[in-house]
């Protein structure tokens, strides 16, 4: 896992780092030394740690007059056991709602794993978004059903054409655009 970097060819669009309204403002990130790990497994450096022990997330971009941002995970998504939900919901998105973002691109392609505690940090995430939304973008099958046998699908837009998108060839705000059309087909908006 060490050598799986996050998505790196937008950095001249948006750097989490060097955005004041970012919830990893001035965090300074090594190239050579690893810290974090997911179990035994070391992670690439570049990786954001949000307290939470299964799961890393990247900020890929944030669009303020937008409103949305994209997030790139990678882990084990371990609300069971460590409350990862709570860690994202707290850490990041809490500070993202705060900041007027309210339409989410999940990038799960690296999420291994979904293991269920309980709904409520997904439905206040819900709540906050109001005339926004959640998408997961390309997570795995075996991960999207764990969600959705959970019902966590509910707060979310997933699956279908968003499991199989090409993210990586669009920039920031092309694929936003393009998740926005599918997302508002769903939900009818």
């Amino acid at each position: 896992m060490h050598a799986i970097e996050p998505f790196y060819r937008w950095r001249d669009e948006y750097i989490a780092s060097e955005d004041p309204r970012s919830p990893f403002f001035e965090r300074i990130y090594s190239e050579f030394e690893f810290t974090d790990a997911i179990y035994d497994h070391l992670i690439h450096p570049q990786w954001d740690n949000i307290e939470s022990t299964t799961l890393f997330i990247k900020i890929l971009m944030a669009d303020y007059e937008e409103g949305y941002a994209i997030i790139e995970l990678i882990g084990e998504w371990n609300d069971l056991l460590y409350n990862d939900i709570m860690f994202l919901k707290r850490n990041i998105i809490d500070e993202l709602v705060h900041e007027g973002i309210n339409k989410y691109i999940l990038i799960g392609e690296n999420v291994l794993n979904f293991h269920y505690s309980d709904d409520s940090y997904y439905e206040e995430w819900f709540e906050d978004v109001e005339d926004g939304w959640i998408c997961f973008l390309n997570f795995r099958e075996h991960v999207l059903h764990d969600f959705a046998e959970a019902n966590i699908d509910y707060y979310l837009v997933s699956g279908g054409q968003l499991n199989d998108l090409s993210w990586r060839t669009y920039s920031p705000q092309n694929l936003f655009e393009k998740v926005k059309g599918m997302v508002q087909l769903r939900i009818g908006g």
